[in-house]
């Protein structure tokens, strides 16, 4: 039995106790009280009537007529008359049947009242004694009258005593309740903390309690910046903070395969004579130069969610746009900028040469590379400041206006030209932990299944994700019903869908009525989660109770935001490929990865590597703590 019900109980048996003490002492002391009252009538009447015959020059027939009309008259239980010798002269007796009370109020509080006595005399001769006893159906019509109302009384008071401590138990159970919640998540590995209560007890309960989850998160947070500087330390150039080569190419590399990719741009500029800056204005300027180049670059960058802008040596500098659908204008603001901030340092020389490639998913990245260098090539042999633009796309690639794709998307859906393809996530001793399910659409009957990343970023500008993410949950949710022996399958939502309440609200209702839900793992890229944050949590408190698992994947571009992760109650984390490529031979991200896993598995979270390529990468994840991958590299366990 709960704590809270126990109280409840206890003030309930208390008052009980109380209130049935209470009318017990009343009744009895109400009942001596009576019995006192009717012993002195009794005295009282029966004086006045031996008085009354005495005066009377009383006979036996006066007496017995007297006596009869007296007891008629229904005050009394009994009026006897004996003579000197006990002989009994005249009685009467009430039969027992006439009360003012119910009969068992009668029995369990019975009434005895002394009998009065009086002499009657006659002259100055003893003629004999009344004995009389008045009836006490009255005292018992009183007696029942105070019981009923005293009853009604203390069950009024018991009442509002019992609401009022109601209310002091509410006042009790609430802060109760937001400590041991706390404690349950403090189990969970999620730091939260509460609001402290007016009770004393309980305010130093909870200030304890708010203690030790600040000192976690403390610790939590510090372990997170430590390892945020190990990521950056590899990733990063020390001179610029943008990102360096390596991980600028194992993002073009993940932009290029992704399934949910849909090609992008890229764009190289070189700092032209800048041997000349550095012989004319010393290395420290050339140092200044170079940082301010890379913050103009970053600046276009963080003009998009997934922009990334990286120095690839000296004099080269490289920004990737994914998904992005005309990269004109974007060039041209770039290239303006990085003039700009050039001229300051060489006012009389040429100063930026820009190629730029707009490429579809699945292009080789030599083959975008090498035609990004062929363009800014071509523009550095004009030796003038300057741009050219390569687009990689053709024939079906061309774009199509937003009413096409809205016509296309929607035909799909109403003609259930929909299905899901499905990956392997296993463990790293070789056991299938789910299977990652992409959507694939066909755009006419006799088309091809085509990937997430030909459709969706048109379907994110279109508002039409939610009717996508609803159909992939439905497809997995009848995949899981038909295969009862599939440990899982994951499903990918789309972070513009979650910001609208009618989506959670029809996916919450889905998942309800739906069985397999146990088996059932949905996940949001990082961009999205950390871009809706407030609607993220939102879907992950309205499916606590729904039993499915919820992740984040492509996690660890922005692994210093990893703190406003650790209340959520998510269960896993799928790391990005950018991180995983190479990952035998770069030391940097095999430490920053096994901080994370460390981490992760601190407040309670699987991790899963993404776009594992190698053997010997899969080696290096096992060392590194890390509980699954997928990929090209991970063999199918079924």
């Amino acid at each position: 039995m709960s704590m809270y019900r126990q109280l409840w109980l206890a003030i309930m048996v208390s008052t009980l106790l109380a209130l049935a003490g209470s009318m017990l002492a009343s009744m009895f002391s109400a009942r001596s009280y009576l019995e006192s009252q009717l012993a002195i009538k009794n005295t009282d009447n029966a004086t006045a009537l031996a008085l009354s015959l005495s005066q009377s020059n009383p006979d036996p027939v006066m007496v017995e007529l007297v006596v009869t009309s007296l007891f008629d008259r229904g005050h009394y239980e009994m009026i006897r008359v004996t003579d000197p010798s006990g002989a009994t002269l005249v009685e009467r007796i009430a039969s027992d049947n006439e009360w003012d009370a119910p009969h068992w109020f009668v029995r369990l509080l019975p009434i005895k009242a002394e009998a009065g006595r009086a002499q009657i005399s006659n002259g100055w001769k003893q003629f004999g004694t009344v004995t009389l006893v008045s009836h006490s159906r009255f005292a018992y019509g009183a007696l029942w009258k105070s019981a009923y109302e005293m009853a009604l009384a203390l069950a009024i008071a018991g009442l509002v005593g019992g609401y009022l401590g109601s209310l002091v138990l509410r006042r009790l159970k609430g802060p109760l309740d937001a400590v041991i919640e706390q404690a349950k998540a403090i189990t969970l590995r999620r730091f939260v903390t509460i609001d402290e209560p007016k009770v004393p007890e309980l305010r130093q309960l909870a200030v304890a309690m708010n203690a030790t989850v600040g000192r976690l998160k403390s610790m939590f947070d510090e372990e997170a910046d430590r390892l945020d500087a190990v990521r950056r330390e590899a990733n990063c150039d020390a001179l610029t903070g943008l990102a360096n080569r390596s991980y600028f190419m194992a993002r073009l590399r993940e932009t290029v395969a992704a399934d949910d990719s849909s090609g992008g741009a890229v764009f190289i500029a070189r700092l032209a004579n800048l041997a000349t800056v550095n012989q004319t204005l010393g290395r420290d300027a050339t140092d200044e130069l170079l940082r301010a180049y890379g913050e103009a670059l970053a600046e276009v960058a963080r003009k998009y969610p997934e922009g990334l802008a990286a120095r690839l040596n000296g004099a080269d500098f490289a920004l990737l746009v994914p998904a992005l659908a005309s990269p004109q204008e974007t060039a041209h603001q770039l290239l303006q900028s990085l003039v700009q901030v050039a001229s300051a340092y060489l006012p009389e020389y040429p100063s930026t040469w820009l190629g730029c490639g707009h490429f579809p998913r699945g292009v080789e990245t030599a083959a975008i590379l090498a035609q990004v260098d062929a363009a800014l090539a071509a523009v550095e042999a004009e030796g003038r400041n300057g741009m050219r633009l390569v687009d990689m796309r053709q024939g079906d690639e061309a774009p199509r206006s937003s009413e096409e794709w809205s016509n296309i998307i929607r035909r799909a859906l109403e003609q259930r030209w929909v299905r899901l393809v499905s990956f392997p996530v296993a463990s790293l001793d070789g056991g299938l932990i789910h299977r990652e399910c992409p959507l694939r659409l066909m755009f006419d009957p006799s088309g091809e299944w085509q990937p997430a990343g030909r459709f969706l970023p048109v379907a994110e500008r279109l508002r039409l994700t939610p009717q996508l993410d609803l159909a992939a949950v439905a497809l997995g949710l009848d995949e899981l019903e038909a295969k009862p022996a599939l440990p899982g399958l994951a499903i990918n939502l789309s972070a513009s869908s979650l910001e609208l309440t009618e989506f959670r609200t029809e996916l919450r209702q889905l998942l309800k009525r739906r069985s397999g839900t146990s088996r059932l793992w949905l996940e949001v890229a990082e961009s999205g989660v950390l871009a809706h944050f407030a609607a993220f949590r939102e879907l992950c408190s309205e499916l606590r109770d729904v039993g499915c698992k919820l992740g984040v994947e492509h996690f660890g571009r922005q692994f210093s935001e990893i703190g406003r992760l650790h209340d959520l109650g998510l269960d896993y984390l799928k790391v990005d490929g950018s991180f995983i490529r190479g990952l035998d031979q770069n030391i940097g991200n095999q430490t920053f990865l096994k901080g994370l896993s460390t981490i992760a598995h601190g407040i309670g979270l699987q991790v899963i590597a993404e776009g594992v390529t190698s053997a010997a990468e899969l080696q290096a994840l096992g060392l590194l703590g890390f509980d699954g991958s997928t990929g090209p590299a991970v063999q199918d366990p079924s």
